[in-house]
């Protein structure tokens, strides 16, 4: 079909299944695309600004508002700028632990993604709730094993969303032989429906679509999956410590957008599942690499839309990790005398100072950034946050820019549904609140 005559006026207003606005503006006259954008139109959170002024012992519980399913990788990245900035080096038994916890936000919210935002797409509908009466099972395991994921981490840290005992220096409370021993029986109750989970991810067919571009993540030296603690990392062979995350992320401002834009070797680059899995999959879990050859998917891999079949991945190597910690701190205990309380660890009042600390956490939908300047009286001077969702947003445009003549000649439904799920492919998580994705084809 040609695309001379080609025009196209097709507006979504309301897209749900990604969090926060954002517009999509394409422009297609006689063929030829003039405009092939994507905006964000948030107002600023300001978060940094609620900082200022703040001790950096409190950081944590203002920046875990942040991200309702990320508030524990918020959580894990404020504690670590803020140990950074004051010279607190955790214990092996709290990072350990810290570990477990990314762990079960990594299964909390890939499972809501999987299952509740990207498996409609597939399965021909509109959104979750069409599949209650046509995917009945589906539906009551996504919800089983979501609820899965948040009691364990509530067991741990004393609720999932904005989590209370993780702290600077430790942990205010830590599990019981009886919380370890619950954890590890709502995992292995969970057994069954992860491998319903796989065969679900064998019949999700994703569209073939290809760009070669950056991606960026955390890298070690050491055996384990880089999630709470590493260098940054790309697959262009760049390597920074993350003191110099700037260098990593050169954020600029484009007046189409209010989220800043970022960019590293190329003019985009790519933060998340498919990232850590194109950086990190010989690091990963034995039964998570299984699923990843039984699933065909492989490193190097430049389809965007996969992101989705990565974090299907993630999920085992998160699922099995745990439960290896699990069972590890029930043969050796716990040391309890390093249990904290604020500003206090199990080497006694943590010293406050002048520092400049950050931290570089890998949470579901990517590198996160935070990076807190402190007085001598370890109050907050200045903050800086970046976000995965930011880092991406430039990605995105580009995957736009290349698909689109692609597809062009496909029906006009056709061509807004995978622009819509190449968006939520990458899971983006705008702002705080589910809102909309405006699609606007503007003759």
């Amino acid at each position: 079909m040609s695309t001379a005559n080609k025009n196209l006026d097709i507006k979504v207003e309301y897209v749900t299944r990604v969090e926060g606005h954002g517009n999509i503006v394409v422009n297609v006259k006689d063929g030829k695309i003039e405009k092939c954008e994507f905006h964000v139109v948030e107002s600023p959170r300001l978060f940094e600004g609620m900082l200022r002024g703040r001790s950096v012992f409190e950081a944590q519980h203002i920046t875990s508002r942040i991200c309702g399913i990320c508030s524990c990788g918020h959580s894990l990245a404020s504690i670590q700028a803020a140990e950074d900035a004051l010279g607190v080096k955790p214990s092996a038994q709290t990072t350990k632990l810290r570990k477990l916890l990314l762990d079960y936000e990594f299964l909390d919210s890939h499972l809501l993604h999987v299952y509740l935002l990207a498996a409609p797409d597939v399965l021909g509908v509109p959104s979750f709730v069409p599949l209650i009466e046509t995917h009945n099972g589906v539906v009551r395991r996504a919800l089983r094993m979501k609820k899965a994921a948040n009691d364990v981490c509530d067991i741990l840290v004393g609720r999932h969303v904005h989590p209370i005992s993780a702290i600077v220096g430790g942990f205010t409370k830590l599990p019981r032989p009886k919380d370890i021993d619950a954890q590890i029986a709502i995992l292995e109750g969970m057994a069954d429906d992860m491998a319903e989970t796989l065969k679900l991810a064998k019949a999700l067919k994703f569209p073939d679509f290809h760009r070669e571009t950056e991606y960026v993540g955390l890298v070690s030296d050491d055996s384990e999956y880089p999630l709470l603690e590493g260098q940054i990392g790309s697959t262009d062979g760049k390597r920074f410590n993350k003191k110099d995350y700037k260098k990593a992320t050169n954020e600029f401002i484009d007046p189409r957008s209010s989220a800043k834009f970022t960019k590293l070797s190329r003019d985009s680059f790519f933060v998340g599942a498919l990232a850590r899995f194109n950086l990190n999959a010989d690091k990963l879990h034995p039964k998570a690499k299984a699923v990843a050859k039984e699933l065909g998917l492989k490193p190097v891999c430049h389809n965007p839309y996969l992101n989705t079949v990565a974090q299907i991945v993630e999920t085992v190597h998160c699922y099995y990790h745990a439960l290896e910690i699990l069972k590890d701190l029930k043969k050796t205990g716990l040391d309890y005398s390093q249990q904290v309380t604020v500003g206090v660890n199990e080497k006694g009042v943590v010293p406050v100072r002048a520092g400049n600390g950050v931290g570089a956490v890998e949470v579901p939908r990517g590198i996160l950034y935070h990076n807190y300047e402190t007085d001598a009286a370890g109050m907050i001077k200045k903050a800086n946050c970046i976000i995965p969702t930011n880092q991406n947003i430039n990605n995105i445009e580009y995957d736009f820019a290349k698909l689109l003549p692609e597809i062009i000649t496909l029906p006009k439904e056709t061509i807004r549904l995978r622009l819509e799920m190449l968006v939520r492919a990458y899971d983006p998580c705008i702002s705080c609140s589910t809102h909309y994705l405006d699609v606007k084809f503007v003759d």
